[in-house]
């Protein structure tokens, strides 16, 4: 089953990111180690959280925010 990441505002509105592709990982561990090396950047580009998704089952969402 593939796994990837939406890519969002606050709002639930879908982002995208100039040059960064959709990507789809292999397994759960590889989505997580890929949003690990890109948060920092995403977060700069407008992302406000995102939603881990296998097979189009939404597995859970986490925000990019810091907390206040």
């Amino acid at each position: 089953m593939p796994w990837s990441w939406r890519l969002q505002k606050g709002d639930g509105e879908t982002v995208t990111v100039p040059g960064m592709s959709e990507e789809t990982f292999a397994t759960q561990s590889d989505a997580e180690s890929w949003l690990g090396l890109h948060w920092r950047e995403l977060r700069d580009e407008g992302v406000e959280q995102v939603v881990l998704v296998e097979d189009g089952r939404v597995v859970y969402p986490m925000s990019l925010l810091d907390p206040e």
